[in-house]
């Protein structure tokens, strides 16, 4: 029998870290609802999953206070930010705690209470299916019930450790 030691080395964390700096990610306001109270996220941790059935995934830290709504169930939106939106994902990053992440943007509510930010670049409604605990966080899936998009494709990107603005290369 062959025995492997899957203690997680700090050295290839390091690296991962370091290398995950060059992967340019659009940002999103992860939010959810549940027992009348809204909840909201920044994260780049997102992707599309399937377009049959339309699911996306979503990954939280165990440590976040979006994690308890979301492993319970709570249905949940992912709002892709405009270039613009600097200061709600600043905001809902960590800077206010609460409520008072939705003091910045315009906030709507979707049909089950689910809030969404009016003017973000897409809004993807998802139901809940299931979740997987991993390590330090939890993969959440959704399956995609509705999609608002709104004005121009000019998202907010993570790179680097700061946020930088996309720009279309002439071909």
């Amino acid at each position: 029998m062959i025995e492997l030691d899957i203690t997680p080395s700090l050295a290839v964390a390091d690296q991962l870290r370091n290398g995950l700096r060059r992967l340019g990610k659009a940002v999103v306001v992860i939010t959810a609802w549940q027992e009348g109270k809204r909840w909201a996220m920044t994260a780049t941790a997102v992707s599309e999953l399937s377009m049959d059935p339309p699911s996306l995934l979503v990954c939280v830290n165990k440590t976040a206070s979006l994690h308890a709504p979301l492993t319970a169930g709570a249905n949940f939106c992912v709002n892709i930010l405009h270039a613009d939106q600097l200061a709600v994902s600043q905001t809902c990053a960590g800077k206010v705690k609460g409520e008072a992440r939705f003091a910045e943007g315009r906030w709507g509510s979707g049909a089950c209470g689910t809030p969404y930010l009016c003017d973000a670049q897409a809004s993807f409604f998802c139901e809940y299916e299931t979740h997987i605990e991993y390590g330090t966080h939890a993969v959440v899936i959704g399956a995609v019930k509705e999609v608002h998009t709104s004005g121009d494709v000019d998202p907010l990107i993570y790179l680097d450790g700061g946020y930088a603005r996309a720009t279309r290369l002439s071909a």
